[in-house]
């Protein structure tokens, strides 16, 4: 079975990375995590308009960090993974989230995309979308949303692991 694991470094996908460890063997599964990086959103406002000498030089570095941020959080993620005895890689690409783990499911091929939801509703989804609905729309395979356990304790567990990794 081939496991892809999109994470976005938030307690909701922290309980996705624990159902990936809960639900599939480590013999049994291969596991890709992913993190989409959208570094011209993640850019500072000020970076956008600025001119002179040094703007190429803060542009490059501002889209470098948001790289390491990414390569941190998953290999953060697949070293979760191989203690538990998983045996995962890891992709980064420079795309929106919702293109970027449909075209890796798409690509590598997986069997299913492991996913996290914040469980927006209202305006706050009307507003910001949902990674998850669009990828479930678009998936050329099996999705699985995962969404934060409802008891406190599963939560709090999540929730204080969540603030480790970070």
């Amino acid at each position: 079975m081939r496991v892809l694991l999109a994470v976005d470094g938030s307690a909701c996908s922290e309980a996705a990375v624990q159902a990936v460890i809960d639900r599939f063997r480590p013999g049994d599964a291969d596991v890709k995590v992913i993190h989409a990086v959208e570094w011209m959103r993640e850019m500072p406002l000020c970076f956008q308009y600025a001119s002179g000498s040094t703007a190429g030089h803060d542009v490059a570095k501002s889209r470098n960090k948001s790289f390491d941020r990414a390569r941190d959080l998953v290999e953060c993620v697949a070293a979760e993974l191989e203690f538990k005895g998983f045996h995962p890689s890891v992709s980064t690409p420079d795309a929106d989230p919702r293109h970027a783990i449909v075209d890796a499911a798409r690509e590598w091929p997986a069997d299913v995309i492991v996913i996290g939801s914040h469980g927006r509703r209202g305006i706050d989804r009307l507003l910001l979308g949902s990674v998850a609905e669009s990828v479930v729309r678009h998936a050329p395979c099996s999705v699985d949303v995962v969404r934060m356990p409802v008891t406190p304790a599963a939560r709090e567990a999540i929730q204080s692991r969540h603030a480790a990794h970070r």
